[in-house]
């Protein structure tokens, strides 16, 4: 507390007139994450032709451009009821719909997109992979079985 009071431009004391603790703080860093998140994904499925591919192109760009706000959001377990009301759902909610209201689907999607997502925060793919390609295939692989019903590969 007494290191973000400053940067906010008052004392760590008057932090504790809004917010109980560190764990208070954390919650109200992680929900306004939410909500960019959400705004983020809710633009760019709007008359969107590829929600999925569109969902994880912002969610790239995202922890790209905020990879200390993307990983406090994700690394840990939090105390959901410390969140803002709503804020995890709206911003989860644009995936579920993407992904045919299949729960089961939208966390492996998720699952996939923080996987290759923390990976490439942390240097963790040879210089020379192509990473557009690795998220194309993923993407694919992740559709919804509506969007592939008139396929004639597979069984």
């Amino acid at each position: 507390m007494r290191r973000v009071a400053p940067s906010l431009g008052i004392r760590a004391p008057s932090l504790y007139k809004h917010l109980s603790d560190k764990d208070a703080l954390e919650a109200a860093i992680i929900s306004t994450g939410f909500e960019d998140q959400a705004a983020r994904f809710e633009a760019a499925t709007e008359n969107c032709q590829d929600p999925l591919d569109a969902l994880a192109r912002a969610y790239r760009e995202f922890a790209g451009q905020h990879p200390h706000l993307y990983r406090l959001m994700t690394e840990r377990a939090f105390n959901r009821e410390l969140l803002a009301p709503g804020s995890e759902e709206r911003a989860a909610r644009p995936l579920y719909q993407a992904t045919g209201e299949n729960l089961d689907l939208a966390r492996a999607a998720w699952a996939f997109a923080y996987g290759m997502t923390t990976l490439e925060l942390n240097g963790r793919f040879p210089p020379d992979a192509d990473l557009d390609a690795a998220w194309r295939h993923g993407i694919d692989a992740l559709r919804p079985a509506a969007s592939t019903a008139g396929s004639t590969d597979g069984p």
